[in-house]
């Protein structure tokens, strides 16, 4: 113990393992006086260092070679799934008329939690109500667009009962969230309904293994966000899916890779790359009809996939070109974390500019949405999701705007139940639109709630069919 750093781990309910430096109970990391001298590093600000030693381990981080090695590659292309940024916006309403603008204009930065929350608390009691009106009005338009579709398809229930063998970890939330994602791809028409079930679990389909019809066939899955790959284990488990490509920037431990390499015929490709970045058309082993997927896409990511696979379908004026003959047969993204979204981000600002939605407010509706997954989801919740959703609390607070004091005391004194079920519809809000975005780019659509709450409260799944791959 007189070796070990004096800092304790709360969650760990211990002291810190590392030895202590010279003259002090702790180590490098944990020193008191260190805290107000670290800094994010520059080349990877998931971890900090010592402004001290910025310089030398800029020289010497890990990440350095990585971000060299993936700026070499085809497929890496800076910000290209990015979105529109503000200063770029100002200037195409600017261009063609007769104002001039020649002051510098800054990319938007992403907004923080506290700072959108701390733009909502300077708002007035009147400003608040009207945005509760919009909201109300928005999704009494819009609230039949959103679907139930809990579908367990025949080709996982005997992965779910678990009577095939696997390494991997097991949990039935998660599985039946991913079986259901399946269920849903196979609704559409875009996942072929297996035929024949093989001896250890995985099915065939209805052309012959190795047969060339069979390769023509199969489509390729591409899943974003795909952190151990766990949806694709089960797809290409149950469906007989042959070749893969995963989309995550993270390095994860348990990954579902192993296990996929050692199935016949299997080819698998990781890719460490921020979607943001990724051009997808140009990785070259991506050749014909492909699925996009991807489970629980976190707040933009769902924007920067959809921009990723269907950029291609717009012309220089932004508007859905039906001619191009894109590889993708269909998609399947599960969103959540809407709290996360950024206006930069999102790919139909149009269709919320035209409901009177703009960047502020935009915010503020992404920040309304923490409220529905921190809310106590017990039975009235549920009652009140599955009956409709009725905001009793923006009501009251319409009515009596003039006599309450600001924005963050109507909000503190609002029903915890109105403030879940707010969640939920600004959760509906910001995903129709990303519905109705896909649509205009030629594509069948729908938006459905593929898991009931009491699984997961994240059960939103945009799922669509290309209509060149009918």
């Amino acid at each position: 113990m007189e070796n070990r750093c004096r800092f304790w781990l709360p969650k760990k309910k211990r002291f810190c393992a590392n030895a202590p430096l010279q003259g002090s109970q702790f180590c490098g990391n944990h020193r008191p006086e260190s805290e107000e001298i670290r800094v994010p590093c520059p080349v990877d600000p998931s971890h900090s260092i010592l402004q001290e030693n910025l310089v030398a381990h800029v020289r010497r981080c890990p990440f350095v070679k990585q971000t060299q090695a993936l700026q070499t590659q085809p497929f890496y292309k800076k910000g290209v799934n990015s979105g529109m940024d503000e200063a770029r916006e100002v200037k195409e309403r600017l261009a063609g008329s007769n104002i001039s603008f020649n002051k510098p204009l800054l990319e938007s930065s992403d907004m923080s939690s506290s700072e959108k929350r701390d733009a909502i608390y300077k708002m007035s009691v009147v400003e608040l109500s009207q945005l509760f009106g919009k909201i109300k009005s928005i999704h009494s338009t819009f609230a039949s667009t959103v679907l139930e579709s809990y579908a367990i398809p025949e080709a996982c229930r005997r992965w779910l009962s678990q009577q095939v063998e696997r390494k991997l970890p097991f949990q039935e939330k998660h599985a039946l969230q991913q079986a259901s994602i399946l269920g849903n791809m196979e609704a559409i028409g875009i996942l072929q309904k297996p035929v024949n079930l093989d001896d250890v679990g995985a099915f065939k389909t209805s052309c012959s293994e190795g047969s060339s019809d069979d390769k023509i066939s199969s489509p390729s899955v591409v899943e974003f966000g795909a952190g151990r790959g766990y949806l694709t284990h089960m797809l290409t488990n149950c469906y007989g899916i042959k070749k893969v490509i995963l989309v995550e920037r993270k390095s994860y431990k348990l990954k579902a890779d192993r296990s996929l390499r050692q199935e016949k015929g299997m080819t698998i490709q990781r890719l460490r790359i921020d979607i943001e970045d990724l051009d997808l058309h140009a990785i070259e082993s991506l050749r014909g009809p492909y699925l996009a997927i991807g489970k629980h896409l976190c707040g933009p990511a769902t924007d920067l996939t959809l921009r990723c696979c269907l950029s291609e379908q717009h012309s220089q004026n932004g508007e859905a070109r039906q001619d191009l003959d894109s590889n993708m047969k269909g998609l399947a993204l599960a969103t959540c974390c809407h709290h996360l979204c950024q206006w930069k981000h999102y790919i139909n600002k149009k269709f919320m500019s035209s409901l009177g939605i703009y960047k502020e407010e935009f915010h503020a509706i992404t920040w309304f949405t923490s409220w529905a997954v921190d809310a106590e989801h017990g039975s009235e919740l549920f009652d009140a999701l599955y009956h409709g959703l009725h905001l009793n609390s923006i009501s009251e607070v319409q009515d009596s705007a003039a006599g309450i004091g600001g924005a963050e005391e109507v909000i503190r004194n609002m029903k915890a139940l109105d403030r879940a079920v707010l969640g939920f519809i600004c959760k509906e809000i910001i995903d129709i639109g990303r519905l109705i975005w896909i649509k205009e780019n030629g594509l069948e659509a729908k938006l459905v709630k593929y898991v009931p709450y009491s699984i997961s409260p994240e059960n939103h799944l945009l799922v669509a069919k290309c209509s060149n791959h009918i």
